[in-house]
């Protein structure tokens, strides 16, 4: 029988967190790596339209599109339980569009609110499809809040169309958008490969919008990423899994000596509404859309994932989460 400790999970109120709707957990929710949190919950890619989008009489929080089929996803947010109000608007935004996704968020859906979805789930055809998620925020101990998405309802038979659109999403014709984020990473390739680059991919480019690669040690990769959204592109040293905020707080104690080698300033990003963490390096006025400026980007990133890999990679393969302790640094 295993004598390990074993923590408790503890739920943390939404509001001490997000204190208001439109000022805080909207702009949360439409962060990149949120939004991807949330499409796993979905089994859906999002990808950021707008925030705060006119929709017909009323105002969607956020709306985003899906890159496999340019469909629109428009979502809407509540930090208390559901009421008739935002019910209303969601008939509304449904009935003015053609074809759309509706995600409710609340902090808790009441029966008659849940019953609602999948009636609308019921009546309409493929061209609606309806998603209530409850959202929580969990902690162990003295840990960050992490967030959970809970669906609570969704489409009839949507496991098994998900399941099926996986079996066939290698033969589907790539949207404009994932054609352009295969092309750039292929390039990009092509570059790495024609320069005596440091740094090895960690698999063959993909239409997504990051490429990863290799750094010596589980949990941690290079990445270059477009964003689209911002016209810029960002060289970084993600840190991923239990013990990135220890990993990544010892580089940070680190950071005059590995700014010195990397030859200059990183943006030291802890990232607290996640688990995860990163350090990285940003290429401003940089549309990854245009294609006339690949070769300027291309080589920025390859040049940044170089240094990034000569100031790093040795200090990553030593790290040892044993060594930080959180306790003697606040008392520090």
């Amino acid at each position: 029988m295993s004598d390990k400790p074993l923590g408790r999970l503890e739920s943390v109120s939404l509001r001490h967190i997000w204190e208001t709707e439109a000022q805080d957990f909207t702009p949360w929710l439409a962060r990149e790596e949120n939004l991807e949190e949330l499409g796993k919950a979905l089994h859906l890619d999002l990808e950021l339209e707008a925030q705060e989008k006119d929709v017909g009489p009323f105002r969607a929080d956020i709306l985003c599109r899906v890159p496999g089929d340019d469909s629109l996803v428009l979502i809407e947010n509540q930090l208390e339980r559901t009421d008739h109000i935002h019910l209303g608007q969601l008939m509304t935004y449904a009935a003015g569009l053609h074809a759309v996704t509706i995600v409710w968020i609340a902090a808790r859906f009441t029966e008659e609110h849940r019953a609602a979805l999948d009636w609308l789930n019921d009546i309409t055809d493929e061209s609606f499809r309806f998603f209530g998620l409850e959202v929580e925020l969990w902690r162990i101990g003295g840990s960050d809040p992490a967030p959970r998405f809970n669906v609570v309802s969704q489409p009839n038979g949507w496991s098994k169309s998900v399941a099926k659109g996986f079996r066939n999403l290698e033969s589907q014709a790539l949207s404009d958008v994932r054609r352009t984020q295969l092309a750039y990473w292929t390039a990009l390739q092509q570059h790495l490969e024609g320069t005596d680059s440091s740094v090895s991919a960690s698999q063959s480019p993909r239409p997504q919008s990051w490429y990863a690669f290799k750094i010596g040690r589980t949990g941690f990769w290079l990445a270059g990423v477009m964003l689209r959204q911002h016209n810029s592109v960002r060289a970084e040293l993600y840190i991923a899994g239990e013990d990135a905020k220890r990993f990544f707080r010892l580089l940070e104690s680190d950071k005059a000596e590995i700014e010195k080698d990397f030859g200059g300033a990183l943006d030291w990003e802890e990232l607290p509404e996640k688990r995860d963490a990163r350090i990285a390096v940003y290429l401003k006025d940089a549309d990854p859309e245009k294609q006339e400026d690949w070769a300027r980007q291309h080589q920025w990133l390859a040049e940044q994932l170089s240094r990034l890999h000569r100031a790093l990679a040795d200090r990553v393969r030593r790290l040892n989460a044993d060594d930080w302790d959180d306790d003697d640094q606040q008392a520090a």
